[in-house]
């Protein structure tokens, strides 16, 4: 196989990404969300930081693109963090690793607005299956020892979650394919995420301070800080910097296609760190959800889009 090492470093991202959801779990009931989600985040920079010496690869933004850097960074920062650990606080690791698969169907349908792209049939029947499989996972999904209003609630932050995600993900794509005013090329997906991290954390102070003088500084258990440092380190910065290698080297098509192992490895690593319930309606929402975004992202819906 061509490329052998990015294709492992893509299945590695996934496991990570995967093991993210109990991580963000046990994250969630140790520290309040924005104290938790600043913390993260200084040490993710300081890692990216490192990374950008070591590989003498830094490259800041123009004024004009810190104004686009800062906008992706509230929406993946500031937005996304805040439902994704007030989410976790309320639903299974597993079941929301199925809810965040919803972010593809979110950026098609804001591409369509934003971007002037055109439904095709491929997405309205995908987003179908994929609302069937969540009607599923919210009334018959096997953690009940969740209450189901809990889990209700957890779950639609998740998919809030997902749709601050998607926004950032128009962002991001208008900046990689048109360069800002004052700028000669476009910024690389891993300076973006980097200089949208650095916008974010900025964005994320005022409110991790308010809330820190509320509830008082993070008093969490090793198993809490473990889990802050697996977020910071592996699920944002080598993850983000190996996907980034992995987009670069086989394409975004290509490397994509590797984000649908995560809902797996979500549910496989819920069910063995968290002791939670697999089940056939899990099983029934997974195959109906990610099935649903495999048709809508099909090669064929980019010919009809392209038509």
């Amino acid at each position: 196989m061509n490329h052998w090492k990015v294709h492992l470093k893509l299945v590695l991202v996934a496991a990570v990404w995967g093991f993210g959801w109990p991580a963000g779990r046990v994250l969630a009931d140790q520290m309040a969300p924005f104290t938790a989600a600043w913390i993260r985040y200084v040490v993710a920079i300081g890692c990216f930081a490192l990374y950008l010496q070591a590989t003498d690869n830094w490259l800041f933004p123009t004024r004009g693109e810190w104004k686009r850097v800062a906008m992706i960074g509230f929406f993946s920062t500031v937005v996304y963090q805040a439902f994704f650990l007030y989410g976790m606080k309320y639903t299974a690791a597993g079941d929301a690793s199925l809810m965040i698969t919803f972010n593809p169907f979110f950026t098609a349908l804001l591409a369509i607005v934003f971007l002037n792209e055109r439904l095709h049939w491929r997405l309205a029947t995908g987003l179908a299956l994929g609302i069937i499989g969540v009607t599923i996972l919210f009334l018959y999904s096997p953690n009940v020892d969740i209450p189901i209003a809990e889990r209700a609630l957890g779950d639609l932050l998740i998919a809030a979650a997902a749709f601050a995600w998607a926004c950032n993900n128009i962002l991001m794509k208008r900046a990689m394919n048109t360069p800002a005013p004052d700028a000669k090329a476009t910024l690389s997906p891993l300076h973006l995420t980097v200089w949208s991290s650095v916008a974010g954390l900025i964005l994320l102070t005022p409110p991790a301070v308010v809330e820190t003088l509320s509830v008082g500084v993070p008093d969490s258990n090793t198993e809490g800080w473990i889990s802050l440092v697996f977020l910071a380190v592996f699920s944002t910065v080598i993850s983000y910097v190996w996907f980034a290698d992995g987009i670069r080297t086989i394409g975004a098509g290509k490397a994509a296609l590797y984000v649908y192992l995560v809902p797996p490895f979500g549910i496989f690593s819920g069910w063995l760190l968290l002791d939670e319930k697999l089940g056939v309606p899990l099983l029934l929402s997974f195959v109906l959800i990610v099935g649903g975004v495999w048709l809508a992202q099909s090669q064929k819906a980019a010919v009809e889009e392209a038509s």
